[in-house]
């Protein structure tokens, strides 16, 4: 690289693929990446993908199914040089933003959406003790008692009272709002 500057910090991307080239854009970019060592400035390329079961002819069988198809995450550090090589990656249509030529990168709340790397850590109105109500799940609209909060799962843990006994239920942040 011929820039002097302190390299920036990496920030997901996401680019738009032609569908069905995914896995052929990631596999090119990383082996752009490793010829001309690009390792600090593109540092990861991913397609996200979830195991689903499928049953044909009465057999369990398990397959990788991309999770948003005709798109890949680039953890890059943006200039326009790094711009220009993804850009013009064979299968690659743009960048996903309001202009293609100045993408925008994932915030954190959309990282930790996406299960991906998130520095943000989620403010709860609420502490241990705090009586809560649950508003989605099988259990909305019961009030419980917080128990414990995990900031690292983005969990809670709620006492609830179910058929006279008291059961402690574990829950995502999103899932309780203080009384």
């Amino acid at each position: 690289m011929t820039e002097d500057i302190q390299p920036k910090e990496a920030k997901w991307y996401v680019v738009h693929t032609y569908s069905g080239y995914e896995n052929k854009v990631k596999t090119t970019l990383e082996t752009v990446i490793e010829n001309r060592g690009l390792q600090e400035m593109i540092q990861e390329v991913s397609v996200p993908m979830e195991e689903q079961i499928e049953v044909k002819d009465g057999k369990k069988k398990v397959a990788m199914k991309k999770i948003y198809p005709g798109y890949v995450l680039v953890k890059m550090v943006y200039t326009e040089e790094i711009w220009y090589i993804v850009r013009n990656t064979r299968g690659v249509t743009g960048f996903v933003g309001p202009s293609s030529n100045k993408p925008v990168p994932l915030s954190d709340e959309e990282l930790m959406m996406m299960g991906l790397e998130s520095n943000w850590v989620p403010t709860v109105d609420y502490s241990v003790g705090d009586s809560v109500r649950l508003v989605s799940g099988p259990f909305s609209d019961c009030i419980g008692v917080v128990e414990a909060i995990n900031h690292e799962k983005h969990s809670v843990r709620v006492r609830i009272s179910m058929f006279g006994r008291e059961t402690p239920i574990e829950l995502d942040f999103a899932q309780v709002i203080r009384t």
